[in-house]
């Protein structure tokens, strides 16, 4: 577990785990806006893009606390779901790519 619960807690309480849902097809995207970023995760795979969780993965750490996060959300009931329509799925994971 994270060193930082109060940091997981932040996130969670802010609703800072979004969950970016496109409608019809329910094809869905994880983020947590971290400090000024926002970081795609998928919590199914227990992959998250940031630095962190890459250098983690380096130094045999399984997660960061940007999935932590996620978990607690999810646990909580505290995920701040986003209804967008299909045909704006393109330019979301495009956006979504040029930042990472």
């Amino acid at each position: 577990m994270n060193k930082d619960p109060d940091r997981i807690q932040t996130l969670v309480s802010e609703k800072r785990v979004k969950l970016h849902i496109f409608e019809p097809t329910q094809r869905k995207i994880w983020t947590v806006v971290g400090k000024g970023e926002e970081h795609w995760i998928d919590p199914e795979s227990n992959y998250c893009s940031c630095p962190g969780f890459y250098f983690g993965k380096l130094n045999g750490k399984s997660t960061c606390y940007h999935l932590e996060s996620a978990q607690l959300a999810r646990d909580e009931n505290q995920v701040e779901e986003i209804i967008f329509s299909d045909d704006e799925f393109s330019d979301f994971l495009s956006g979504l790519i040029s930042d990472l």
